[in-house]
């Protein structure tokens, strides 16, 4: 009987130890994401990293490799070759003149007046694709040493050194264009427009063409108030 007592008492011992290191166990686990909790630095080590790269791209930019782009003003529409023959016949193009053509799209009034006439040519074009066209153009015809072409806004382009300057915009777009052009160029530079005018600015002369028109302007010493 006594031994009975010594087993089952031993038998509880046992049992009390083995239901303890079960509780332990079932702590350890419960404490574990509590433990990790502090030990979230590698979290926030790797969420800082992506604010320093921002941060150092923010204090390096890349640089800009190629003009800034809006869309055209005008659907590309080419000027016949009747049509820049006379424009350039008009303006007395000589070896002397460097023309800016505002809007160049396939570079053929610039070419031509390389070709016909040994001027220096500037073609001006917010599309790039027409420039890369342009540039093409240029080579076939053999005056690419002569001609230039720019992927510009042709409303904040430095045209100041040109001598002649040709356009084919639209109405809306040449009055606008009208203040840039007396402040900026200088007085005797001349000014040929295909099909449109230019408002209050009276050409000083108007030509047909096989059915299109063609205006002349001359800047003057003094532009008055108005045109500006």
């Amino acid at each position: 009987m006594q031994l009975k007592s010594i087993r089952r008492s031993m038998f509880m011992g046992i049992s009390m130890l083995s239901l303890a290191g079960l509780a332990g166990i079932g702590c350890t686990q419960l404490r574990n994401p509590e433990t990790a909790t502090p030990s979230s630095t590698p979290n926030s080590t790797i969420s800082s990293q992506p604010n320093s790269a921002a941060n150092q791209a923010q204090a390096t930019p890349d640089p800009i490799t190629e003009a800034p782009s809006r869309e055209p003003d005008v659907i590309y529409v080419p000027t016949p070759v009747p049509v820049v023959n006379e424009m350039l016949r008009l303006a007395n193009v000589t070896a002397d003149d460097i023309v800016y053509d505002l809007g160049s799209g396939d570079g053929r009034i610039v070419i031509a007046a390389a070709q016909q006439r040994g001027a220096r040519g500037i073609g001006i074009d917010i599309n790039p694709e027409r420039i890369q066209e342009a540039n093409q153009n240029a080579q076939t015809a053999g005056v690419s040493d002569q001609v230039e072409f720019r992927q510009q806004d042709l409303f904040q382009t430095d045209f100041s050194e040109a001598t002649v300057v040709t356009l084919y915009l639209l109405p809306e777009l040449n009055v606008k264009l009208r203040p840039k052009l007396l402040r900026e160029l200088q007085p005797g530079t001349r000014i040929v427009s295909h099909a449109f005018d230019m408002g209050d600015w009276e050409p000083e002369q108007v030509v047909e063409v096989d059915g299109k028109t063609v205006y002349y302007w001359v800047v003057p010493e003094n532009p008055p108030d108005n045109l500006l």
